[in-house]
C-alpha cells in the first residue's frame, strides 16, 4: 500500500522514477502495429501489444493519478487488491469492488460497467473510502459475481489519424493498431454491500 513514510500509495499507482520506455513502433506486413525490437513478453495471450513501462515501486515520489500499466494488468489478471496488491476479498456473493458512485449514469448501474480499476480487499476498502481523492464525491461497495475480461484500454494509432484513447476488445479490428495501457473487466451480477458491518479486525 505504501513505502515507509510515504503514506497512502495504492499498489497500482506510478512513482516518479517509473515511466514509459522509449520504443520505436513499426507496422508488420498485413497491417499490425509492432515494436521494432519486439519480444514475446510485449503481447498478451490475445496478441495485443502492451505499453512498455519501467518498474521501480517505492522510488521517487508517488503519482497517485497515474496508473502503472504493469501492476494494473497484474492486479486485474489475478483479481488482486488495487491498494495493497494482495488477494481481493471474495465471498459467496462475489469479489469486492469499491467504486465512485455513478448511479445516475444508467438504470441498474454498475451492472455492465467496464472497469479499469481492480477490486479491493476488505481492510483496504475501509482505508480507501476514507482517504482516496477519487472517492470523495461518494462511493459504493459492490460484490461482483462475474467480472470477465473484455478487452483493454490504450492508445489507438490508426494510420493517418491522431492518436486517441479507446477501449477495444480482442476481436475489434482496431486492436491491431492499439498499444494497451490497462486491462478492462466488465462487471456482472453486481450487488451493493454495506462496508460498516463487514469491517474486519485488521481495519477496526
Amino acid at each position: 500500500m505504501s513505502a515507509a513514510g510515504r503514506g497512502f500509495v495504492p499498489y497500482i499507482s506510478s512513482w516518479s522514477s517509473e515511466g514509459v520506455l522509449a520504443s520505436e513502433l513499426g507496422v508488420l506486413p498485413g497491417g499490425r502495429l509492432a515494436y521494432r525490437d519486439e519480444t514475446p513478453c510485449d503481447r498478451d495471450s490475445d496478441g495485443i501489444l502492451w505499453r512498455r513501462v519501467s518498474s521501480r515501486p517505492g522510488q521517487g515520489t508517488p503519482e497517485l493519478g497515474r496508473v502503472h500499466s504493469g501492476r494494473q494488468r497484474r492486479a486485474m489478471l489475478r483479481l488482486l487488491c488495487q491498494v495493497c496488491g494482495g488477494p481481493a476479498d471474495r465471498s459467496g456473493d462475489g469479489v469486492l469492488w469499491l467504486l465512485k458512485d455513478d448511479r445516475d449514469d444508467w438504470p441498474g448501474w454498475p451492472e455492465g460497467m467496464a472497469a479499469t480499476h481492480p477490486p479491493v480487499c476488505m481492510p483496504c476498502a475501509h482505508v480507501s473510502a476514507r482517504m482516496c481523492p477519487h472517492l470523495r464525491g461518494g462511493h459504493i461497495a459492490v460484490r461482483v459475481r462475474d467480472a470477465r475480461r473484455c478487452g483493454v484500454y490504450g492508445s489507438l494509432y490508426l494510420p493517418g489519424r491522431p492518436a486517441q484513447e479507446v477501449i477495444t476488445t480482442p476481436d475489434d479490428p482496431r486492436a491491431r493498431w492499439l498499444v494497451a495501457a490497462q486491462m478492462v473487466r466488465v462487471l456482472h451480477g453486481c450487488s451493493a454491500v454495506d462496508l460498516a458491518p463487514l469491517r474486519s479486525p485488521r481495519s477496526a
